[in-house]
């Protein structure tokens, strides 16, 4: 079917189009009279006389028939266990635990965001509850296969795309306390407490966080001592500011919690280790020498009981420290194989990276989320006519509609494939991993959140009034995932972390006078790439232009942070402090290597590809998101990689593109998967679910 709104963009260039009005015109009545029967006519002296009221048409109306296999493309983007998937959709629709409202045979899926706090907590653990009972975790933690790791994160996405008070309660239960248990312990550890943990008995969460320290995990300032006598470790909260904070499920539910202490043995402190401990007993009284508070409400994610805990000199078992990387004996000796206090507290903390990749793939999802209410919106209101005998014109046929949303959607498709990526990679790690797997979940976890955090700010004005409704979900959505850009580390410090990972690998190879090896900086080894003064469009849509610009803006970047922090050293400065001095070269160097990592991931999708419509439209795809991050990238111009002129042509290639992938703007969001029981009542009939007889 060819879609009514092309040619508003022609209309624009050419100043006229009659032709084309009487077609839309005709068009825009057969569509009243297909949807309702409307009262839309034509005069008896031929004039045509306007709609006395607006009818829905479906966003299918006003779209081209797909272009490529949505399927293909949804197998794509998700990577894996897509019928996994389908049956947890399916499985939420059964249930009024997730049933927001039913309009005809339609059914919403949303949580209520008119609950009280203790309501909204209350329905959470319900619908664990339910999950539990459906037997959707077996396998979560006894399983140690890929396999069951993949199922896994495709079920957690996809009930996170219903709720993030869900996945983050659930999470902190199976990924913090679980895994914890998983990485941190031993065999005795796992035959106790991992199948309590998959079958719900024991509710876990993770006491990490404090109220002086966040980020700076080797700075918490809980102690725990230990006791030859009795063989037993001693947890202390020595002062206000050691009161553990944001912990998740302490709250209310939690039965016990993984604690993060400084261990201090014989008067000397060994660092950061983790020890069980429980918090309530079977009847739920919180055990002798433990206070809990409530943490109170928050702008999103009150699903989740957050809680604050003092440790009054709690006792617990020798056997309760999580002894993977260091023991005690019942003599009170301490021993590790690891000797060097910094790299032990690496090994300690690198299991930790599963939440940074976590919150990568989420973020991708509820951009996804966004994208698929706001475009289908997009697709259906109309406002304004260009002259009045003409219908309103769709929001979507507008220019700079689609200059708000389809960019974002190109750079939604392309860190999909990055996030995938990302997610496979720690799933399949080994012990050579780690390191990669740090440098890559720090940018990513930075740049996807920020990302799904715009899009879900843009998307939410591009629906208008009806983007304020918590019933269509894009603004409530953007207050559940706001917490993401400061969860598992601020997004500013992750990518002066990566910045400061790339430096120390360049001055390694300098040093020793090898190539760089590795984060894929393999392309510093050669030749700097020249980017050619006359840019036209085939130029800009070539993808290797497209890596050379983004290869050289890395490679410039860091060769100007590696001046700047040398002459800081110069001057006595330490390697942190250099970094921290050169603070905005460092966060761009780390935007930098992002950006072309995800530029990586989506040019190796495409590559996989036989010719033909799927490969196209991800050709376009890639384009639009390297093209649009130039050019709401500053660095291009700041440091002299482009020429005004230059970066000019790329705006309006910028806004070509927009026109050239807005025919396939519908089959783009369809292809996320995302049934549209989950979406907002706005990305399909609007006006019969504000209907009265619907009130």
């Amino acid at each position: 079917m060819e879609r009514e709104g092309t040619g508003i963009n022609n209309i624009l260039a050419q100043g006229g189009g009659a032709l084309w009005r009487t077609s839309v015109l005709a068009k825009h009545f057969a569509t009243q009279e297909e949807a309702r029967g409307a009262s839309s006519t034509i005069t008896s002296s031929g004039s045509l006389r306007r709609s006395a009221c607006i009818e829905y048409a479906s966003p299918e109306r006003n779209s081209e028939r797909p272009a490529f296999d949505k399927e293909e493309m949804r197998c794509l983007l998700d990577g894996h266990n897509i019928p996994e998937r389908n049956f947890m959709f399916n499985l939420m629709e059964s249930s009024e635990l997730f049933q927001a409202k039913k309009v005809g045979n339609t059914i919403f899926l949303s949580p209520d965001y008119n609950q009280t706090m203790e309501e909204q907590r209350d329905v959470t653990l319900a619908r664990i509850l339910f999950l539990r009972e459906k037997g959707v975790f077996k396998g979560w933690l006894t399983d140690r296969t890929q396999e069951s790791d993949l199922k896994r994160s495709a079920l957690f996405e996809s009930f996170g795309i219903f709720d993030h008070s869900l996945a983050i309660k659930l999470g902190v239960h199976i990924h913090l306390w679980g895994g914890a248990i998983q990485f941190f312990g031993t065999k005795r550890h796992h035959d106790k407490w991992l199948q309590q943990t998959e079958d719900y008995i024991v509710r876990g969460c993770f006491a990490m966080t404090e109220l002086g320290h966040g980020s700076n995990v080797r700075g918490i300032e809980t102690l725990t001592t230990y006791d030859p006598q009795t063989e037993e470790f001693i947890i202390n909260t020595p002062c206000e500011s050691a009161q553990k904070y944001w912990i998740g499920g302490a709250a209310k539910h939690a039965t016990h919690t993984v604690v993060f202490s400084q261990l201090s043995i014989n008067g000397r402190n060994e660092g950061v280790h983790a020890f069980i401990c429980q918090l309530r007993d079977a009847e739920g009284h919180v055990c002798p020498g433990i206070r809990i508070a409530d943490c109170g409400h928050k702008i999103g994610l009150n699903g989740v009981d957050n809680g604050r805990i003092w440790f009054d000199h709690v006792r617990i078992p020798r056997e309760n420290l999580l002894n993977s990387v260091a023991d005690v004996t019942p003599d009170g000796q301490y021993e590790s194989a690891i000797k060097d206090p910094d790299q032990r507290f690496g090994a300690f903390m690198a299991p930790l990276t599963s939440g940074r990749v976590t919150i990568a793939v989420s973020a991708v999802y509820q951009a996804k989320l966004g994208l698929a209410t706001a475009i289908r919106y997009g697709l259906t209101r109309r406002a304004f006519s260009l002259s009045p005998e003409e219908p309103e014109v769709l929001l979507l046929d507008y220019p700079s509609h689609q200059h708000r949303l389809l960019p974002l959607l190109a750079k939604t498709y392309a860190m999909s494939f990055a996030a995938l990526d990302l997610k496979k990679l720690y799933v399949r790690r080994t012990p050579a991993d780690s390191k990669t797997i740090h440098v890559l979940s720090s940018g990513l976890k930075a740049m996807l959140s920020w990302h799904g955090i715009r899009t879900l700010q843009e998307c939410r004005e591009a629906c208008g009034g009806q983007g304020l409704k918590t019933d269509n979900r894009v603004g409530p959505a953007k207050a559940e995932y706001d917490v993401q850009l400061t969860f598992e580390g601020d997004n500013n410090v992750l990518m002066q972390q990566v910045s400061k990972a790339l430096l120390g690998d360049y001055f390694a190879a300098q040093r020793k006078g090898k190539p760089l090896e590795g984060l894929g900086l393999e392309h510093m080894n050669g030749p700097s790439p020249v980017i050619p003064f006359v840019l036209d469009r085939n130029t800009l849509r070539n993808k290797n232009f497209q890596l050379a610009l983004f290869q050289l803006r890395e490679r410039n970047l860091l060769e100007l942070l590696s001046a700047k922090v040398k002459k800081f050293l110069s001057k006595g400065l330490s390697m942190t402090d250099a970094v921290i001095a050169s603070y905005q070269l460092a966060e761009h160097l780390g935007v930098a290597f992002s950006e072309r990592t995800v530029l990586e991931s989506i040019l190796a999708a495409e590559e996989l590809q036989m010719a033909g419509p799927l490969k196209d439209v991800l050709g376009l795809l890639r384009t639009l998101y390297m093209l649009s991050a130039v050019d709401e990238g500053p660095a291009f111009l700041r440091y002299g990689y482009l020429s005004p002129a230059q970066s000019q042509l790329i705006a309006e290639e910028v806004s070509a593109l927009c026109a050239e992938l807005r025919p396939q703007a519908l089959n783009l969001v369809n292809s996320f998967g995302i049934p549209q029981s989950l979406l907002g009542p706005i990305a399909s009939d609007w006006i019969e679910y504000n209907s009265w007889e619907n009130v």
